[in-house]
């Protein structure tokens, strides 16, 4: 036998070898962990592995993470392409992108882009599982049409998109709607709750008389009366509407502010800031609200909305504000002396952990 027909047989894979190995591996039955980026996705996904790497010496483990970044490029004619360079199948992939990506100033369809053609890149070539990490999911807010106006539901055309580019599961951050689940179909999805983490932040309001929580609008109500419940404050909730576009005026606050003086304000995102500035002048001049907290999950970035709380803030209104970095925030919102921006990357580790073993991810958070 020559040496080639010797090496051949080395690469010929028999049960008992293949059995073997997965034994030496200790590896999970959906395959090795590896964590993946797109450019935009590369800021979380780096502080991830960072924390996963640190919970797994916590515990005593000696693995290490795979880690893949910046899979995509765009060409000279502004297409996107993605290239692997590692061997992935078999592999349990963890896919990360920012949708929204003000600090590299790509936008929310080229992040999109390249996080479908990578998530097909992997499926094309063997990868075991893909899992979409979307901490922030762009369209959510096109979950249903305006009333009356000849509009799409752009959300489920993007989970369309998501599924056939390959992805079997989604993992994101406090998304608008949490219909969005249904867009899925049998894909299984975990649409993680802040409501943990806003209990964390605002611990030091618990049981106080003088405080209540606020909803800025009814599609907040049922996160922030949990909020208040878990904290043993009172809620409110306030009545908007838009007059025109990034208008907005809160008509009435439902709520009983007796002896009331600090005010918490949970939201989901923060686009121009609109909705808050018109909540905030409200809350100070019919309810003599005096100190207000914010808490949002996600933070656009926009030039409006830094000038709105700049002011708010400088009004003595509003005492702290607080943001995740589901979107990579710019620098103009990190060196505002009043906001705290909590890191995501603990949360998502937890998260990655406990689906690469098939186990319950609800355990890790608040259950409303």
């Amino acid at each position: 036998m020559d040496d080639k027909s010797r090496n051949l047989d080395k690469l010929f894979i028999t049960p008992e070898w293949y059995a073997n190995e997965q034994r030496r591996r200790i590896e999970s039955p959906r395959g090795k962990l590896v964590i993946a980026s797109c450019r935009s996705g590369s800021y979380m996904a780096k502080k991830v592995v960072q924390r996963y790497t640190e919970l797994l010496q916590e515990n005593s483990s000696e693995e290490d993470v795979l880690y893949i970044e910046d899979i995509d490029k765009q060409f000279s004619d502004t297409e996107t392409g993605v290239r692997l360079e590692k061997h992935v199948g078999g592999y349990d992939i963890f896919l990360f992108q920012a949708l929204s990506d003000p600090v590299s100033g790509r936008s929310v369809d080229q992040n999109y882009m390249a996080f479908l053609i990578a998530a097909r890149t992997f499926r094309e070539h063997g990868a075991n599982h893909i899992t979409a990490m979307l901490p922030y999911l762009a369209y959510a807010r096109q979950d249903k049409p305006t009333r009356y106006m000849r509009e799409p539901t752009t959300a489920k055309l993007m989970a369309d998109l998501s599924v056939q580019a390959g992805i079997d599961r989604l993992v994101a951050w406090h998304p608008h709607s949490s219909q969005i689940h249904g867009f899925y179909g049998a894909t299984p999805v975990n649409l993680l709750s802040s409501l943990s983490l806003f209990i964390k932040e605002f611990e030091e309001f618990r049981n106080r008389d003088d405080v209540i929580a606020v909803a800025p609008d009814a599609g907040a109500s049922k996160f922030v009366t949990h909020f208040g419940r878990e904290l043993n404050i009172n809620s409110a909730i306030a009545s908007k509407y838009r007059p025109k576009p990034e208008e907005v005026i809160t008509t009435e606050i439902i709520g009983n502010f007796r002896e009331k003086k600090v005010a918490i304000i949970l939201d989901d995102l923060i686009s121009s800031a609109g909705t808050i500035y018109s909540l905030i002048q409200k809350l100070v001049k019919d309810k003599e609200i005096e100190q207000i907290f914010l808490g949002v999950s996600h933070n656009l970035c926009s030039e409006k909305a830094l000038n709105r709380l700049q002011e708010l803030h400088d009004e003595n209104y509003l005492e702290r504000a607080v943001f995740t970095n589901s979107i990579p925030q710019k620098k103009s919102f990190r060196d505002l002396p009043f906001v705290d921006i909590c890191c995501l990357s603990d949360e998502l580790s937890r998260t990655i952990n406990r689906i690469h073993y098939s186990s319950s991810v609800s355990e890790i958070f608040y259950q409303a």
